[in-house]
């Protein structure tokens, strides 16, 4: 492989898990606005500035194309449902000072990634992926003992995220469209939503200070941009690589939780989290051996 291009594919891989694991911090400015209102800007705003981009790199026919599947379109309304869960679980979490929470989902995220596969796409797991899948179960298992209840936020996040990766690896379509229409597909829930709002007397979109309304704003941008940088990363780089950049994103957000916003950490949940990293740990080993064989 290419160093340059290697070393290009880090850099964007960086460069995405980079800003998504610093968006507890972004979205903490945001704290006085409630998550629902939050993920409808956030919506609206990336609909916009992707669509600027599918005009500026010539690309509206790719969308058109998906419009003649009605299977593709099915594909990325339920794609749109768990991505736009995701987002409002993660805005909740971070609103309530849930970002450890949070983080142990992303965490677990990849060890999602491994029982979808083996249950929906029947495949075949080898002895240290039981190993990771059973380390995952007890550290769930574990946060229930201690929680009383199960850990909503961090299953929630962690299976939204595992099952739209599922359905989006089995969709043809670039990821600027996708993004595009998927973000289409949320509008009129938001729609919806703030219309039901402003009868109430609060408007979603407007009345907001300038710094508030350019942060909503920015949002849109901020959430395209990792997502190119993320695809620009997937096409230079083996998948191996890719998957080790993967756990910046949850260690961003565990140590931000822990140092910059004084969230309490039981030692219980810290067991948990001892237990889903030996998880990854294992995973990883197993992921690295099967790259290096083939």
């Amino acid at each position: 492989m290419n160093v340059n291009r290697q070393l290009a594919g880090i850099a964007f891989g960086l460069l995405a898990y980079g800003i998504w694991g610093f968006f507890p911090l972004y979205f903490r400015q945001l704290a006085q606005v409630s998550p629902m209102d939050v993920l409808s800007n956030r919506a609206v705003w990336a609909c916009v500035f992707v669509g600027l981009l599918l005009t500026l790199r010539r690309q509206w026919h790719k969308v058109v194309e998906v419009f003649r599947s009605w299977r593709q379109l099915l594909m990325l309304a339920i794609a749109a449902l768990l991505i736009g869960t995701n987002w409002l679980v993660f805005l909740w979490a971070v609103a309530n000072r849930q970002v450890v929470a949070s983080s142990l989902g992303y965490f677990l995220t990849p060890l999602v990634n491994v029982l979808l596969g083996l249950l929906v796409l029947k495949e075949r797991l080898n002895r240290l992926e039981w190993l990771s899948v059973a380390l995952a179960l007890a550290a769930v298992a574990n946060e229930i003992v201690a929680l009383g209840s199960l850990p909503w936020v961090s299953l929630i996040l962690a299976g939204t995220f595992g099952t739209y990766g599922l359905v989006r690896k089995q969709l043809p379509i670039d990821t600027v469209s996708a993004l595009w229409l998927e973000t289409l597909a949320m509008l009129p829930v938001c729609g919806v939503y703030a219309w039901w709002q402003a009868a109430n007397g609060h408007p979603v979109f407007t009345g907001h200070d300038l710094l508030t309304s350019s942060l909503l704003i920015g949002a849109g941008a901020l959430t395209a941009l990792p997502l190119l940088a993320f695809a620009a990363a997937a096409q230079r780089l083996d998948l191996a690589t890719v998957g080790m950049l993967m756990y910046i994103n949850p260690t961003l957000q565990f140590v931000t939780a822990i140092w910059l916003f004084g969230e309490p950490m039981r030692s219980a949940q810290l067991f948990s989290f001892g237990l889903i990293w030996l998880g990854l740990l294992v995973f990883s080993y197993s992921a690295w051996s099967k790259y290096r064989r083939r």
